[in-house]
């Protein structure tokens, strides 16, 4: 019974390191847009009709977290402990914003005037972790620190400007949030474009090489090699 159940643990381990690419680029291109979407309202770029344009952005801030989850599991899946720690907070994060302005909206709650410190704890958190992992991206590659770093910077200025009621930190929470967004998208289709041309296009200041095709090994656990993924997997 026991030698039945770790063999087939080892199995599940070699298939789905086999079969799941890079989690990084689908999370990041989930995490870049609907960073942006916000981002860019927080910065003031354009002046919606309120309540309107906040309901507008929320179905799709809504599904874009939804996939930065997904891309969350899969890098589980890949043994990538980084991505699935970023991408599962921020896609867990974004749901939770969608979910608190849509109660609003909807006048199952009020949102505060002036100091809101629940949604600001919230982003202490957010922040704490994505700082974290931004020290952590150094092992990966620049371009994912930057990313990381610019929206940890932006998540403290956003904990910050809830907290005590400045309205006008938002605006550079959402420029904040727009460079990291930027970032995002440049080092996902930095990632993307590797694994498609199979050789560096755009520069992401790997510390590692990369082996095309990616390894893999066989026996107790499958080895992901690549971009953006751990070392290694172990399974049994």
């Amino acid at each position: 019974m026991i030698d039945s159940f770790s063999w087939s643990e080892q199995t599940i381990g070699v298939s789905h390191a086999n079969r799941v690419a890079i989690p990084w680029i689908l999370g990041l291109y989930g995490l870049a847009s609907a960073t942006f979407i916000l981002a860019t309202r927080w910065a003031d770029w354009y002046r919606g009709n309120g309540t309107e344009s906040t309901f507008l952005l929320l179905p799709f801030a809504l599904t874009l977290g939804g996939i930065m989850l997904l891309a969350a599991f899969w890098a589980f899946l890949a043994a990538d402990g980084l991505a699935t720690a970023m991408l599962g907070i921020w896609g867990s994060f974004w749901i939770g914003y969608v979910v608190l302005n849509a109660l609003f909206i909807a006048g199952k709650l009020f949102a505060p005037i002036g100091s809101f410190p629940e949604l600001g704890f919230s982003f202490i958190t957010l922040a704490a972790i994505t700082w974290v992992g931004a020290v952590a991206a150094v092992a990966e590659n620049t371009a994912l620190v930057g990313t990381l770093a610019f929206l940890a910077a932006g998540s403290t200025i956003a904990a910050i400007g809830t907290i005590t009621g400045h309205s006008g930190l938002m605006m550079l929470t959402g420029w904040l949030f727009f460079i990291g967004s930027v970032l995002g998208w440049y080092t996902a289709t930095g990632m993307l474009f590797e694994t498609v041309f199979q050789r560096s296009v755009l520069p992401l200041h790997l510390q590692t090489t990369v082996a095309w095709p990616p390894s893999r090994a066989t026996g107790s656990g499958g080895d992901v090699s690549g971009l953006g993924q751990a070392p290694s997997r172990r399974s049994g």
